[in-house]
């Protein structure tokens, strides 16, 4: 954990990267899903779960999880690219038992998995 600046929620539903790059939405029960479908996890309490249920990301008003990293600077944020249209999304996933150890999908990596 570096405690980079990874990404920013906007209008309450959708994910940018800092870089203004389109990477996420929020369904209405909080699930994280790529403009491709998959699933990525939850956010509850300023945290990004990834599909482990294991915390991935936090925002600055997150509550509760394991300890965090010092957070960085927020560098000046780029103008968000349009967004992709999106898939069809996988059948929602069950969460797992909440783990309050890092995942292994912290930072740009959540978005991968």
């Amino acid at each position: 954990m570096t405690g980079d600046v990874v990404c920013y929620l906007a209008d309450g539903r959708y994910l940018f990267l800092w870089d203004g790059k389109p990477i996420a939405y929020l369904t209405e029960d909080q699930r994280v899903y790529a403009y491709d479908g998959r699933q990525l996890g939850w956010l509850e309490n300023g945290w990004l779960y990834d599909r482990g249920y294991q915390p991935a990301l936090f925002s600055v008003d997150a509550t509760g999880g394991p300890g965090r990293p010092v957070r960085k600077a927020r560098p000046i944020r780029s103008t968000p690219q349009r967004k992709p249209a999106m898939a069809v999304r996988q059948v929602g996933l069950a969460k797992a038992k909440r783990a309050f150890e890092w995942s292994g999908a912290v930072g740009p990596a959540y978005f991968a998995q």
